[in-house]
C-alpha cells in the first residue's frame, strides 16, 4: 500500500497516542532532520531501517519520455536510499 503524507500522518496517530496535529508535527519534524542531513552531506541513517545519502551525478544523456528526443541532463545531486535488515526481513 502506498501512503501520502496524510494517510502517514493518520496511521502513526492510529498507532500511537498521538493526535494527527502532534503526528504531523512529528512527520514535518523528520523531513526537515532529513532534508537538512542530505543538503549538508551527511546522510541519514536508522539503524536497522533504512540509510539515506546524497551521491553526485555526473551530467548525461537522456530521452524525454513524450518525444523521444535525447535531452542533456546537467550534472547534480541524487539521493541514494538502502533498506535496513529489518525491512529487508519484512518483505523477504
Amino acid at each position: 500500500m502506498a501512503y501520502n503524507k496524510s494517510d502517514l500522518v493518520a496511521k502513526i496517530a492510529q498507532k500511537t497516542s498521538l493526535t494527527k496535529a502532534q503526528s504531523e508535527a512529528a512527520v514535518n519534524a523528520f523531513q526537515e532532520v532529513l532534508v537538512e542531513s542530505l543538503k549538508s552531506g551527511e546522510g541519514l541513517r536508522l539503524t536497522g531501517v533504512l540509510s539515506a545519502s546524497r551521491v553526485k551525478r555526473a551530467a548525461r544523456t537522456g530521452r524525454n519520455p513524450r518525444t523521444g528526443e535525447t535531452i542533456n541532463i546537467p550534472a547534480g545531486y541524487g539521493v541514494k536510499l538502502q533498506a535496513g535488515s529489518l525491512l529487508k526481513k519484512a518483505v523477504a
